[in-house]
């Protein structure tokens, strides 16, 4: 006999400031503490703060001054990160860029293709979703 796990997911509201990338770590790393392994938790921490941190940075806000951040966990162990904002001014897309050595920031995307199996930009009735996928064959920047 099998028995199927359900997928699992959670999400939160956070201000659209940098402590809402704080607020957002915190409560991912209380929901899948034990749940997967560490090295991918890690992975996913990073992954939150940079999409939310660029969301802070370059999008605006949702109705209310927020930012969504969504999170699942599947039976095969993949853990998919969504952060929706208010969208960019203009119709700039997110983009990984490159960053010279004395660039003080331009590196987020970067890290997220980095340590993600693939991420990626959609666009919804709420506004634009920033979504990366990590499982345990992700690579860990450690």
């Amino acid at each position: 006999m099998t028995t199927a796990v359900a997928e699992r997911s959670w999400h939160v509201v956070v201000p659209h400031h940098a402590r809402g990338a704080r607020a957002a770590r915190h409560q991912l790393t209380t929901e899948l503490a034990g749940t997967v392994p560490s090295a991918l938790l890690d992975d996913v921490v990073a992954v939150t703060g940079e999409l939310v941190g660029n969301a802070v940075r370059h999008a605006r806000p949702l109705p209310g001054g927020v930012i969504r951040v969504a999170w699942s966990l599947t039976p095969g162990g993949v853990v998919e990160v969504r952060v929706t904002d208010g969208g960019g001014t203009g119709h700039v897309r997110p983009r990984s860029r490159p960053a010279g050595p004395e660039a003080l920031n331009g590196r987020g995307l970067h890290i997220v293709g980095t340590l993600a199996d693939r991420w990626g930009v959609e666009h919804d009735g709420q506004g634009q979703i920033v979504w990366a996928e990590l499982g345990e064959h992700s690579h860990s920047l450690a």
